[in-house]
């Protein structure tokens, strides 16, 4: 049966990850932070789904909501609205400081990321976009074209005026002081004198994670986000930020942007919204979005507003105030972090540990000293991994070699982290001999 199984999915599938390729295993179930195989082992998830179910997958409350909402209404005609649309919109500008009042219900990430930078454009009349050198912010068009990490050969032309910064790297500095720190003020000042030189003066917007996932798992430093903000407003354009992955307490706040005091334009929010279900946000002001809808601003889609994933974006907020999930990520993020750490000191193939909250990366290298990159390492290591029942992402960017995306669901207990832990420190030690000198 399970040949079947893949020979129907060679022959019927596209691939859509590039160069990767599916995780050889059929998956049946999922319930809190473990997956179920068809063939009966357990993968212990240190990803989230798609770094999504915050929640852990298949809680009980977003499984009563799914059962009541498909029940009673699922979807609608596009303007029309339902209590539950209203009632998130209204809840998560609660959660929000101030001018952030004003939302947009949509599916995606890459959705929501249209949708701002589409506004962005409309408000200020501009059309440059300013993202970082190891951006992802989505496959559709304008998220695309500020992308900058992968998969851009080959499609033709990106949207005109969009320009990739070096991005803040602490491990792998460009830019450093005379205690070979990265200096990222110099190198802010740099990015925008090079875009300065090369803009025909229409900024519309700055696209960033405050923590960058795909490209690494880089913390802006503190500091930064204010001075990137200033560069912008000075220009004419407005500050984007995505928090996807970082947004509704993965990182011990709330939204990752809380730490700097730097309220955005605007804020695109996806992934831990729906914990697992397609649901997205756009948040901005009342000001951005009056200017918006009096110069006719059109994002009319055919899943805007849905009431049942509204319906489990509500159920979500529920449980991450209930449980004060926000205090639990950074007691778990912490006690995460120590164990990594501890790993680190056995294994010379870690180079790094970092992040923040449940959002951690721990970098592998060759060489500690030279920092050389280690992508077969890495994927080496991943395939150990499952092997043993943990499921790791590991991000393989050129020049930054093997990166583990570790975003475990925030109900995990210390238990399934020590457990995660304790996978890790025997993969790489039956793996990492093999490629290290």
């Amino acid at each position: 049966m399970d040949d079947w199984f893949w020979s129907d999915a060679e022959r019927h599938l596209v691939r859509y990850s590039g160069r990767g390729r599916f995780v050889p295993e059929i998956i049946e179930r999922a319930e809190g932070s473990f997956v179920y195989t068809a063939d009966g082992r357990r993968l212990l998830d240190f990803t989230s789904g798609q770094m999504s179910a915050i929640l852990g997958h298949s809680h009980p409350a977003v499984v009563a909501t799914v059962h009541r909402q498909v029940a009673t209404l699922d979807h609608l005609f596009s303007g029309m609205l339902s209590r539950p649309v209203v009632d998130l919109a209204r809840r998560l500008a609660e959660s929000l400081p101030e001018p952030l009042s004003k939302v947009l219900l949509l599916t995606t990430g890459a959705e929501s990321n249209e949708a701002a930078i589409r506004m962005a454009k409309l408000v200020t009349g501009g059309h440059e976009i300013v993202s970082f050198a190891r951006s992802w912010h989505g496959m559709t068009q304008a998220a695309a074209s500020a992308t900058y990490s992968s998969g851009r050969k080959g499609y033709g032309p990106a949207a005109p005026g969009n320009f990739a910064i070096p991005t803040p790297n602490a491990y792998r500095p460009d830019f450093v002081t005379a205690d070979g720190d990265l200096d990222w003020r110099r190198q802010l000042d740099f990015a925008f004198d090079l875009f300065d030189a090369q803009s025909v003066g229409s900024l519309a917007a700055c696209v960033v994670e405050p923590i960058l996932s795909s490209g690494g798992v880089i913390d802006l430093p503190p500091g930064y986000l204010a001075a990137l903000r200033d560069k912008c407003h000075e220009r004419g354009g407005l500050l984007i930020l995505d928090e996807a992955q970082t947004g509704l307490c993965r990182t011990g706040d709330w939204y990752a942007f809380q730490r700097d005091g730097v309220v955005p334009d605007l804020l695109t929010l996806s992934k831990t919204l729906g914990a697992g279900l397609p649901l997205a946000a756009v948040v901005t002001s009342p000001q951005i979005e009056q200017t918006a809808h009096e110069r006719g601003f059109l994002f009319f889609t055919t899943h805007v507003s849905d009431p049942l994933v509204a319906a489990v974006g509500n159920t979500v907020l529920d449980v991450l105030a209930a449980e004060r999930l926000d205090s639990r990520a950074a007691e778990l993020g912490a006690y995460l972090r120590k164990g990594l750490l501890e790993l680190a000191d056995r294994h010379p193939a870690i180079g790094d540990v970092r992040g923040r909250g449940l959002l951690v990366g721990l970098e592998l290298v060759l060489d500690r000293a030279t920092r050389q990159p280690a992508d077969d390492l890495g994927a080496a290591v991943t395939d150990r991994c499952r092997e043993l029942g943990l499921h790791m992402n590991v991000v393989q960017l050129p020049g930054m070699g093997g990166v583990f995306r570790i975003a475990p669901a925030l109900t995990s207990t210390e238990a399934e982290l020590d457990l995660g832990v304790e996978i890790l420190d025997r993969a790489i030690g039956e793996t990492a001999p093999r490629f290290m000198g």
